[in-house]
């Protein structure tokens, strides 16, 4: 069967850049899905997106459908005929159905009986016909939150629609959508190129729109963007301050890339570098210029869609833009200074955090006690901690972080400088919403992680003190992240810290404002849920993960220290042996319904086989080592010890019948397996690394 390859353009206004990226994909799978489902043949799908078109490329495309032959089963052949042999109407009405006559009719034998077949021939239909649906079907399913009309359309995208290029090879295919017929139209660049073009071949689309100054491939666009701005800035040995999402921004703001260097008044450095930054990125998508010890430059660069035959006008013309929202963010910090941070606290009393939580006034004063309680369990300076806690929140109330959001707590930092506050406290205040997101750096000392966790703490606390838990993928707060936040801060950190403990001091500060009395236990167990995916990230082993679970350990440091103990014995020779041990031992505790957590007796004297007797010597002497190691909670050092009972255990269940029928002595030997599963279960459940 031919093959072609077939593009799909779409010519449309300026796209939103930062869904750009997003719809291009997602057209890209949607019509890879229309097209399997279809049975439609081809080779694979790649996808273009510029500002003002969206493509999906198909390699290979099939002419058509391959024919088949479907199975019809008619009525069974009891059924299907009468005592004389006559065909019943069930029969002829079946046989109507499909175009035949009865006697045309195949038989169908199973073993359950025959039934009447026709095998019908399906031709397959071509891609001409075809496409049509396929694009509309894509189309449909792309993730476009707010359709737009235009003209007199009745038709909706996310934006206005001008072209549809669909190219079958060099073959026009006939369709409509959005309100227009397919041609092979394409638009070239808005100021370089023609307003239209005639496109020849569907192979021919990319090459094609470079000479029309459009970079079509997403992908190459960014990579040649990335490669100017890293050019331009090493030839000023200076270093291009931009992330993975401004730099697919930009990108998603040009056709035809070209970079180019700008600057600013040298009296605006003054101002804290990060507000600087913020408005160059966020505002106006230009890229910062950091020098080698990391400080801000007042050079900057920016991207153009143009290649300017008077780039001097170009570059004036940005600078005369940034100039004016420097400006503002120099009154804003000139005027903020004039104000200290404490004084802004009775200003948070008219801003609600949450409606039956209160105010971010009252949000700070509980901030404050706990970070003072947090900071004097990791020896932290306990003043320093409870002096941040009090002014966290302060800074929201300034001029600056109204106008600049993303720099609350970067702000709160310098203006705590500014009223001569502890460095520990200024540096605090910059660091209390670390970790930010998965991978960021954590605070860089006692003070700063007191106030970060109490911060996440109350949140936790209060909104599951409410009764509002997240659910699905909804999680208003983000207390997802700040469970993970949590965790990292202490195990990464090493803080000495119970959840338990912390949850408790949380629910007591909020007072009477909490109404969920199972806050304590859903709150704990929420952010001990967290674990499970921060481990899994680390490669950790699932069953690893559920045999410390299970014992559910409510210090983080002291969770992380076991599952790093368990992964190591998991890798020993005897672990497989042990844990079949231990899940042995567990059914046949279960089952005789023996406390596990009872205070154990052995009485010696009972014991008469040559294999209890090594197993309460074995384990008498490992009682004494475990015991000392889990002093430090050194895991490791207790699993390794207990590694070495591996042939005492299984001489003993070789050897010894536990269910004796002297009742003393069936108890003494019970007790000798409790003691031996209270040691294991010291560190973990090892059982549940037991294969089934």
């Amino acid at each position: 069967m031919r093959t072609e390859n077939c593009l799909v353009e779409l010519g449309t206004e300026e796209l939103p850049p930062k869904a750009l990226k997003t719809l291009g994909e997602a057209f890209a799978q949607q019509f890879e899905l229309a097209l399997t489902t279809a049975n439609l043949p081809f080779g694979s799908v790649s996808w273009f997106a510029a500002p003002r078109r969206l493509a999906v490329y198909v390699s290979d495309l099939a002419e058509g459908q391959e024919d088949k032959v479907v199975e019809k089963r008619g009525p069974a052949v009891s059924a299907a005929f009468d005592a004389d042999g006559n065909p019943t109407k069930a029969a002829q009405g079946w046989a109507r159905g499909n175009g035949i006559d009865v006697a045309d009719a195949e038989r169908l034998v199973t073993d359950k009986g025959e039934w009447l077949l026709y095998k019908a021939h399906v031709p397959g239909q071509g891609v001409s016909t075809l496409l049509e649906g396929l694009v509309n079907q894509a189309i449909s399913k792309l993730p476009i939150p707010k359709p737009m009309r235009w003209g007199s359309h009745s038709t909706q995208f996310i934006r206005p629609v001008h072209t549809l290029c669909v190219l079958y090879g060099s073959e026009v295919i006939n369709i409509s959508t959005l309100g227009l017929a397919s041609s092979r139209t394409v638009q070239g660049h808005r100021f370089h190129g023609e307003a239209r073009f005639e496109l020849d071949h569907a192979d021919n689309y990319a090459t094609a729109l470079e000479s029309q100054y459009v970079i079509a491939d997403f992908e190459a666009r960014k990579a040649k963007t990335r490669q100017q701005l890293e050019d331009a800035a090493a030839a000023l040995s200076l270093k291009p301050d931009y992330d993975e999402a401004l730099l697919e921004e930009i990108a998603s703001l040009v056709e035809w890339p070209v970079v180019m260097q700008a600057g600013f008044d040298e009296g605006f450095l003054a101002v804290p570098k990060e507000a600087l930054i913020y408005t160059m990125k966020d505002d106006q998508k230009y890229v910062p210029l950091l020098d080698a010890n990391g400080d801000l430059v007042n050079t900057f660069l920016f991207v153009s869609n143009i290649e300017s035959s008077d780039p001097i006008q170009v570059i004036s013309g940005n600078e005369k833009v940034i100039r004016p929202r420097l400006a503002d963010a120099e009154f804003f910090y000139n005027s903020d200074r004039k104000v200290s941070l404490e004084s802004r606290l009775n200003s948070l009393g008219t801003v609600l955090f949450q409606k039956q939580l209160g105010t971010l006034k009252e949000k700070s004063e509980r901030i404050s006690v706990l970070s003072g309680f947090i900071a004097a369990q990791i020896n932290a300076d306990e003043a320093h901690a409870t002096r941040a806690g009090l002014l966290a929140k302060a800074d929201l109330m300034s001029n600056m972080v109204m106008e600049f959001p993303d720099v609350q707590g970067v702000m709160g930092k310098y203006y705590a400088l500014n009223d001569n506050e502890h460095s520990d406290v200024a540096q605090a205040l910059y660091e209390q919403y670390m970790p930010r997101f998965a991978g960021d750096t954590l605070p860089s000392n006692g003070v700063s992680a007191s106030v970060a966790l109490a911060d996440k703490l109350d949140t936790l606390v209060g909104i599951f003190g409410i009764g509002q838990l997240p659910k699905g993928d909804k999680d208003p707060f983000a207390l997802r992240r700040a469970a993970i936040g949590v965790l990292r801060i202490i195990t990464e950190l090493s803080l000495p810290l119970d959840l338990t403990t912390l949850v408790t001091k949380s629910i007591e500060v909020y007072g009477e404002k909490l109404s969920n009395d199972k806050a304590h236990s859903q709150v704990v167990d929420f952010v001990l849920g967290r674990f499970t995916a921060l481990l899994q990230d680390k490669q950790i082993a699932i069953d690893v993960i559920q045999s410390v679970a299970a014992r559910r350990p409510t210090k983080p440091a002291d969770y992380l220290a076991r599952i790093n103990a368990v992964a190591l014995f998991k890798s020993l020779d005897e672990s497989e042996a042990l844990a079949a041990a231990n899940k042995r031992v567990a059914n046949i505790l279960a089952k005789q319904h023996v406390d596990i957590d009872a205070t154990v007796h052995i009485n010696d004297a009972l014991l008469s086989e040559t294999s209890e007797k090594a197993l309460f010597e074995a384990l008498t002497e490992s009682e004494e080592k475990v015991s000392d190691a889990l002093g430090s909670q050194d895991y490791t050092a207790i699993l390794t010890t207990l590694a070495t009972l591996r042939v005492a255990i299984d001489d003993f269940f070789d050897n010894v019948m536990v269910m004796a029928e002297d009742d003393a002595v069936k108890k003494n030997r019970l007790a000798l397996l409790t003691l031996l599963r209270q040691l294991f279960l010291t560190t973990a459940d090892i059982s549940i690394l037991a294969k089934s």
